[in-house]
């Protein structure tokens, strides 16, 4: 089989042919039929960020959708020829995170973290990013990681769901938990900052109040639900956030963007006893600044959302029948389809901010 293997970072990928060990007890594997392209992979690949701390050749990609290969012993809940979504979480169903209900915390021990199995031609293992190695044509992953879908739902469609829609969608309906009528600021309006403003139009939210420095992705977002758009670039933030509720702030900020600084910005858009949720990955270390004081003071709430704090056997088919519903928008996300042996273009469209999400397709 073929993948996009990241032999050096910053290097673009090279397409290579690679071997696949079958699965193990508990262990699934699926032949990809699409992989979104997600910034975290960007930022792995060009060697700007540590949080996979693994070092190349690595193969990453961690947002897939597919159909079930085979399966190893133990596995009970899909079979060859199930259609399903790929995610890199996993859960053990059995250590303290998951028997809390937050299984996106998950603590336990996998085969998989520790074993390869994929390897080049000449035997050398190759790293996985995020737990899958998804910009291939097979994954071997654990269990917990495939979730059944339709066998009518779109796979193209289908694997938006592994990462950028739970994340940013999740970040607002599970970690937030925001009411309806509630004011919500989205700073950055790529994949998961689109998928944070359907969120807000789904729990009842006004205003929703978009926020990036491209014309194009604000244009976006009123597609996606977004009542008002800021260009952060041609307006003073924090007074037309203000304007817009009543001079006291917004309800809640969701920073979907990997920038700490904007973490420490946003808590000047929240008003007192308002909560920022940070939902977009950082570079390694990076941090942000906080007058402790005034955040006391001012009573306000700072979360992290981990995935949107998804259960992935809960919301995934909660998401598949939105969709179906016609009430989630996953068509509109893909900026454009690309075979696999494209994906360095891919990538660089990305870079050049002209996608919201590019897929790879694989026949």
């Amino acid at each position: 089989m073929k993948a996009a293997v990241c032999r050096t970072f910053g290097q673009p990928l090279v397409i290579e042919d690679v071997t696949l060990d079958p699965p193990q007890a508990g262990e699934v594997r699926v032949r990809v039929r699409a992989v979104a392209i997600c910034h975290s992979d960007v930022f792995l690949i060009r060697g700007r960020w540590q949080g996979w701390a693994l070092d190349a050749p690595i193969v990453a990609g961690h947002e897939a959708a597919g159909v079930v290969a085979e399966t190893g012993s133990g596995v009970t809940h899909v079979k060859p020829g199930d259609p399903v979504i790929v995610s890199l979480l996993r859960a053990c169903g059995r250590c303290f995170f998951c028997t809390k209900g937050q299984p996106f915390l998950c603590e336990g021990q996998f085969a998989l973290a520790r074993e390869h199995r994929l390897h080049d031609l000449s035997g050398a293992d190759l790293n996985l990013g995020a737990n899958m190695g998804a910009f291939a044509e097979e994954v071997v992953v654990e269990q917990s990681q495939v979730v059944p879908i339709p066998a009518d739902m779109p796979l193209d469609r289908a694997c938006l769901l592994a990462c950028g829609v739970i994340t940013g969608l999740g970040a607002v309906v599970n970690t937030a938990q925001v009411e309806p009528g509630s004011s919500v600021v989205v700073v950055g309006v790529g994949g998961v900052g689109l998928n944070a403003i359907q969120g807000a139009a789904l729990s009842g939210a006004y205003p929703i109040m978009a926020v990036d420095v491209l014309d194009t992705k604000l244009a976006a977002a009123r597609q996606f639900g977004a009542t008002h758009t800021l260009n952060a670039q041609q307006v003073d933030l924090v007074r037309e956030i203000r304007a817009l509720t009543h001079g006291r702030g917004a309800d809640y900020a969701f920073i979907t963007v990997g920038n700490a600084a904007a973490v420490t910005q946003a808590l000047g858009y929240v008003r007192r006893a308002g909560s920022v949720v940070a939902v977009g990955m950082p570079p390694a270390g990076a941090q942000a600044a906080v007058t402790v004081g005034d955040f006391v003071y001012d009573g306000q709430r700072l979360l992290g959302s981990e995935m949107g704090s998804t259960r992935l056997n809960v919301d995934v088919p909660k998401l598949v029948a939105l969709y179906q519903a016609g009430r989630l928008k996953l068509d509109e996300l893909i900026t454009q389809r690309y075979p696999l042996e494209q994906i360095n273009a891919a990538i660089d469209s990305m870079e050049r901010g002209e996608a919201l999400r590019n897929v790879i397709v694989i026949p």
